[in-house]
């Protein structure tokens, strides 16, 4: 194999694409790099349409990694609004529109893209998803006094948006249908502080609810319910989750389970071919197991690690995953990963309800801590780090008498 390729072609128009092209560049590759994206913006990063856009405090040309003429002083074939629709590994080549363009080394940085709500398939623009900057903006134009929001689904994005409508005034109806937000990715303990914290700035949150229908009812929808009346909504936000985008590596050949999968270089089942970002199930060698995580600090270290094996090198993604929020006045870092399945107790230190909150909460598994995050506690973020994938004493984490230094 070529070390040293020619063209390198990347595929997509988020962080993980942006940072690889970035990496590429900034590190001395020198040949031909052209970037894809079926979007009308150059690479651009996602927290923002969340976060800073909602709120009113950032605009779309903050979220962008690069100004459009970096792409060109860096020489970068950049070709906006064109979808790579078909990929032949044995001739090395992407199809876009009627062209083909040849590779010596591909990444794929697709990402992922809003799960489908089917109740709401046929109830019209007042429903709303949430991936794009031109989503984010219509959004925020539709948050204002007076306005009836509603949210499916409370994870990190329906909480988000919550909060940003909350902020605008506007009131906010969250349908979740398990038993406590975020209740598979934090487990019920935490996700009742967060619900907790939701119900104290006046959402109205529906647990275990179960949506039969989304119907047009002028300008809004209405939502119905097995049980209960049906709501009036202005504006549906629909935060169901995500799906990687895994064509065209599907139609390949490439092997796909729930993403991409790739080696922990974040090379697919195609030596020539890598994959980087949401769609990435990557080999992850400190978890010992393939990974796929749909946050921001991935999908950049993601890029870096591509950037480098793409041009001949050998590095692993190793980071353990690390994901924030900003919820009214809760701010919080998480690191590691604790699926449902692995854990089997979680420890929480510090003040966990009322006004004031400071905590840290630790996901432990037997005496191995294979999560940790804090909640306002930004001092506690070095410990976070260092305890994840440790061995303690629980019964010394537990004890908030004992430093977490000496746990």
């Amino acid at each position: 194999m070529n070390d040293h390729p020619d063209h390198i072609v990347v595929v997509g128009g988020g962080l993980a694409a942006g940072t690889a092209v970035t990496e590429l560049r900034s590190n001395g590759f020198d040949g031909d790099l052209t970037l894809f994206t079926d979007e009308q913006w150059t690479p651009y990063e996602r927290p923002p349409l969340s976060k800073d856009i909602l709120l009113g405090d950032g605009t779309e040309d903050d979220a962008l990694m690069h100004p459009a003429s970096w792409y060109a002083d860096h020489d970068v074939d950049l070709r906006l609004g064109t979808k790579v629709t078909s990929l032949d590994t044995a001739a090395r080549v992407v199809t876009a529109g009627d062209e083909q363009v040849r590779y010596d080394r591909l990444l794929l940085a697709t990402g992922s893209w809003p799960r489908a709500f089917a109740p709401a398939a046929d109830a019209g623009p007042a429903v709303a998803y949430l991936r794009t900057l031109e989503e984010s903006r219509r959004i925020k134009d539709a948050l204002e006094a007076g306005a009836r929001v509603g949210i499916v689904g409370a994870g990190w994005i329906g909480l988000e948006v919550a909060a940003a409508a909350r902020a605008a005034d506007a009131s906010v109806t969250v349908f979740e249908s398990l038993d406590q937000p975020l209740l598979n990715v934090l487990g019920a303990d935490v996700g009742r502080i967060f619900a907790d914290v939701h119900r104290a700035h006046d959402v109205d949150l529906r647990l275990g609810a179960r949506i039969t229908d989304v119907a047009r009812s002028g300008d809004g929808v209405t939502v119905s319910l097995a049980d209960g009346d049906p709501v009036r909504c202005d504006l549906l936000v629909i935060g169901t989750g995500v799906e990687p985008v895994v064509e065209p590596a599907g139609a390949a050949g490439l092997t796909i389970d729930d993403g991409i999968r790739t080696d922990a270089h974040l090379r697919t089942s195609d030596p020539y071919v890598y994959a980087a970002g949401d769609v990435a199930n990557a080999d992850h060698p400190v978890l010992g197991r393939p990974l796929r995580v749909a946050h921001w600090d991935t999908a950049g270290k993601h890029g870096a690690v591509a950037a480098a094996n793409l041009v001949g090198g050998n590095v692993e993604h190793r980071e353990l995953p690390y994901f924030f929020t900003d919820q009214y006045d809760l701010g919080m870092e998480y690191v590691g990963h604790a699926g449902p399945d692995d854990y089997d107790r979680v420890v929480l230190r510090g003040q966990t309800s009322g006004d004031d909150l400071l905590f840290t909460a630790w996901w432990l598994q037997g005496r191995r801590i294979v999560a940790g995050m804090h909640v306002n506690d930004w001092d506690a973020i070095d410990e976070v780090k260092r305890l994840v994938g440790t061995d303690v004493d629980p019964e010394r984490l537990a004890d908030e008498g004992t430093a977490l230094g000496e746990v």
